[in-house]
């Protein structure tokens, strides 16, 4: 009998806490994105949009869209003869999960799914991109936070693949939640 009322009281206490979880966010960013293997792209910025959807306590959906361009660089032909390749602009969009360990201090791994748009002068190709990466947030006031996000972006397409890291400082803020 004790054990019931145990299991009971503990799955009250579970939906209490996902009844209040769920909710929607806004967030914007801004960081750098670091070609990985590329010998034709440089260093550059990265900044873009997502819109976390808590479902629950622990999982959240988050759509996002970002927007990178990648530094020139410059190849040296010969000795005293050198070519300089334009960045490419990098349009991506997808879909992470999110698995949250909520706190004032969080930590989050996360993965994802999308697609990415390489485009400059003699380059357009569309790749299905992948990411895999780990942020920290911080709620200094109720419904605002801001994160630290490291992420690995890997875009394939026919065998070939473009690979990134991308490191972002956001903010986000809650739109709605449930009560």
């Amino acid at each position: 009998m004790k054990r019931l009322w145990l299991i009971a009281i503990l799955a009250l206490g579970l939906a209490a806490g996902t009844a209040r979880a769920a909710g929607i966010s806004g967030s914007l960013y801004a960081g750098m994105a670091f070609p990985i293997l590329q010998d034709d792209q440089g260093t550059g910025s990265i900044y873009g949009a997502r819109l976390p959807i808590k479902l629950v306590p622990m999982f959240t959906v988050e759509p996002f869209y970002s927007d990178s361009d990648l530094g020139d660089k410059t190849f040296d032909i010969a000795p005293g003869f050198s070519v300089t390749r334009s960045g490419s602009a990098v349009k991506t969009y997808g879909v992470n999960a999110l698995l949250n360990m909520s706190g004032p201090i969080s930590f989050y791994p996360f993965a994802g799914i999308g697609s990415a748009n390489f485009k400059r002068e003699g380059q357009d190709e569309t790749m299905t991109s992948y990411d895999l990466g780990l942020g920290v947030g911080f709620s200094p006031i109720p419904k605002f936070s801001v994160d630290v996000r490291g992420e690995l972006q890997a875009a394939v397409a026919d065998g070939a693949s473009r690979k990134m890291f991308n490191a972002t400082l956001g903010a986000s803020y809650s739109f709605f939640s449930m009560p």
